[in-house]
């Protein structure tokens, strides 16, 4: 590249991405740590971007109707610390650019959302970015359809490098956004041709714009480094219609310095003399840190350019009814109505009275069926399982095209691609996304459901088939480790609900959230009634409680979730008969009694009696109950699953895996 040429065709946008630039050498020499080539390749089409496109107001990070800007290739998070630096965000200061990947920064070494107003996702786990995009562009059509173009009307713009197409959730999240025609989603991919090991070349021959155009997709292409021509690129790709829109930026990854286009320049680039011989040739004579006034000063107009916009938009929605402002508020702050609580405790009522002996995944489903006319802010959709999940009501519509007020989205067979693309509908506001497939699967939409629990994000999983009690489908398809593995991740709520009742209270627990995902764990077979008796108060919120007392001294506590809470109930029938009083504990939330005060801990499990865990999943985990919570080690046994399941009708399976009310007495006995 001719560096001298560059400057000389465009002098004051030249020094205005260079201000990106050198921040990011500065901010990387000072952590000696980062990624200093990404945000050097990308910053003339930033620049472009934020000036001339991106609809936003520095002063109100929050504004309902701001185009949204993700950053997928999250490892260039300098390029944005810069840009909301530069523009004049409140929270980023030039001190947090200074402290870059320090302990207690806003400015983590990838944009991690809820550190900084602008950082609009939690991207580094590349791909998970542009199939947050998605969820964002599908957010922008439902509550267009629902609000109108005069309140909701804005693009989602994503910056996607080589690493986030390789990945193979790129795949899912383009094909779905093509479906959908997702026109006023835009990602601007770096085509820089480099990856940590080399050339892309030594891995991949994709044509990716190929990939994209037989994906639905626009498809446009331009210098990344000509700021005429990305404007003209990114004008182009606005009025695109009915499709989403990728532009090519070929752009040169760590820009004029001896590390362009090398491996060398995707990482840190800290050595002085390189970092001098850089900003050398940017004619850039400043300190470290130090943006000129009037660079910084024309990059602040640009922050405050977007109040020409905002402004209008706050007076159209002065002239809303009250009811609709206040609804829009409303679910933009994630409220529930003010008659779900009511709805909630008619509808357990309703169940307690009638008993039904349903599957909890039909359960489900018959909650959905109340809930979802009242939360007009829910969006359902399944992996391409529907009928197995139960996750459509009758008052959605199916969202497409022609029909964006359609509230339930067909994702396909991209289990992966699903999972993202809700944290995205969850990030843009004013949604409740929830998802359904077998349960096994979380194995495929693992990466994203860390990611909602990392940033925070109420989205619910709908886990259906949650045991050897799907049967015929075998091994491949019955879970086995996977409560354990969705409990040992950090802020998520596990809840496996045994019958109606405890399903209409997981739905409550999981829609009450603010800052927690939650995975509904439902049954694929009939589970008998074990909540009969009306309660108004949510005994599964507790996490644990005591379903059934012991009659007589007690001697026994078996504690069981989900569909095993039934066997527990049985095994209590025989030791009873026999003079053993015994007590059961529903657990359905680990994690919600966890958080109980001691004194609730110790009050549903006491110090004395044996205990006997009963999960047809491994047992790894349940020694915190069974032998912690004043449980002694000689007093406390599991019956469950010890390896894989296999292929046979539901009930031949719990006989033959040994999980049965007689087995569960036997512990006991032999305890005792």
């Amino acid at each position: 590249m001719d560096i001298a040429a560059l400057r000389t065709a465009h002098p004051d946008h030249w020094m205005r991405a260079a201000a990106i630039r050198v921040l990011t050498l500065d901010a990387v020499a000072a952590a000696n740590s980062g990624h200093s080539g990404m945000p050097m390749g990308m910053a003339d089409v930033a620049t472009v971007l934020f000036s001339k496109h991106l609809k936003f107001d520095a002063s109100a990070p929050d504004w309902a109707d701001r185009d949204r800007f993700i950053l997928s290739a999250g490892h260039g998070s300098m390029l944005l610390y810069s840009l909301l630096y530069l523009t004049g965000s409140p929270d980023m200061t030039l001190e947090q650019v200074k402290n870059f990947r320090q302990l207690g920064a806003i400015t983590a070494g990838h944009p991690e959302y809820g550190h900084a107003k602008g950082i609009e996702t939690t991207t580094g786990p590349l791909g998970q970015g542009i199939a947050n995009a998605v969820g964002f562009a599908l957010g922008e059509e439902i509550l267009r359809a629902r609000f109108g173009k005069k309140i909701v009307d804005h693009h989602t713009w994503c910056i996607a490098g080589d690493g986030c197409l390789m990945e193979g959730l790129s795949q899912e999240a383009i094909a779905l956004a093509g479906r959908q025609e997702l026109s006023k989603l835009i990602v601007l991919f770096d085509d820089n041709g480099i990856t940590i090991d080399g050339k892309v070349a030594i891995a991949d021959r994709t044509d990716q714009l190929a990939r994209f155009a037989a994906s639905g997709w626009t498809v446009l292409s331009c210098d990344g480094h000509d700021p005429e021509d990305i404007d003209r690129a990114l004008t182009e790709a606005k009025a695109s219609t009915g499709k989403p829109t990728i532009v090519a930026c070929k752009t040169h990854i760590a820009l004029g310095s001896s590390a362009q286009d090398t491996a060398k320049g995707h990482g840190a680039l800290t050595a002085p003399d390189l970092i001098a011989a850089t900003r050398a040739a940017y004619g850039w004579d400043h300190g470290p840190f130090d943006i000129p006034t009037e660079i910084k000063t024309w990059w602040e107009g640009v922050g405050a350019r977007g109040a020409a916009d905002r402004h209008p938009w706050e007076d159209r929605f002065a002239t809303l009814s009250a009811a609709k402002q206040g609804e829009f508020t409303r679910v933009i702050a994630g409220e529930l109505p003010k008659k779900f609580p009511a709805t909630v405790k008619a509808l357990k009522k309703q169940l307690a009275e009638e008993a039904p002996k349903l599957a909890t995944r039909v359960a489900s489903q018959k909650v959905l069926e109340v809930l979802n006319p009242i939360l007009p802010e829910t969006v359902g959709g399944s992996a391409d399982l529907t009928g197995s999940n139960n996750t459509l009501t009758g008052d959605m519509g199916v969202h497409t095209p022609e029909s964006r007020k359609g509230r339930y989205i067909h994702y396909g067979i991209r289990e992966h691609g699903m999972a993202a693309a809700m944290n995205g509908l969850s990030l843009h506001g004013g949604l409740r996304p929830y998802g359904g497939t077998f349960m096994c699967f979380t194995d495929y939409a693992r990466g994203a459901m860390r990611l909602s629990a990392l940033m925070q994000r109420p989205v619910v999983y709908v886990m259906t088939h949650d045991s050897i009690g799907l049967g015929e489908d075998g091994p491949t398809h019955q879970p086995v480790e996977h409560l354990a593995m969705l409990r040992a991740t950090p802020n998520m709520l596990v809840i496996r609900p045994a019958d109606a009742v405890e399903t209409a209270e997981a739905w409550a627990i999981a829609l009450e959230q603010s800052k927690t995902p939650s995975v509904l764990a439902l049954s694929r077979q009939n589970l008998p009634a074990v909540r009969t008796t009306h309660t108004p108060k949510n005994l599964a919120a507790q996490g644990a409680y005591v379903l059934a007392e012991a009659e007589g001294k007690r001697q026994a506590i078996l504690m069981a979730t989900g569909s095993e809470v039934a066997i527990a109930m049985a095994a209590r029938d025989l030791l009873q008969a026999e003079g053993i009083g015994t007590r059961v504990v529903s657990m359905p939330c680990w994690e919600l009694f966890e958080e109980q005060p001691e004194a609730y801990r110790r009050k549903v499990l006491p110090a004395g009696p044996v205990r006997v865990g009963v999960e047809a999943a491994v047992r790894f985990g349940w020694d915190r109950w069974l032998y912690g919570e004043r449980g002694k080690r000689e007093k406390g046994d599991f019956v469950g699953m010890h390896g894989f399941g296999a292929s046979a009708p539901a009930e031949d399976l719990y006989a033959h895996f040994g999980i049965t009310a007689e087995a569960v007495a036997a512990k006991v006995k032999a305890m005792l």
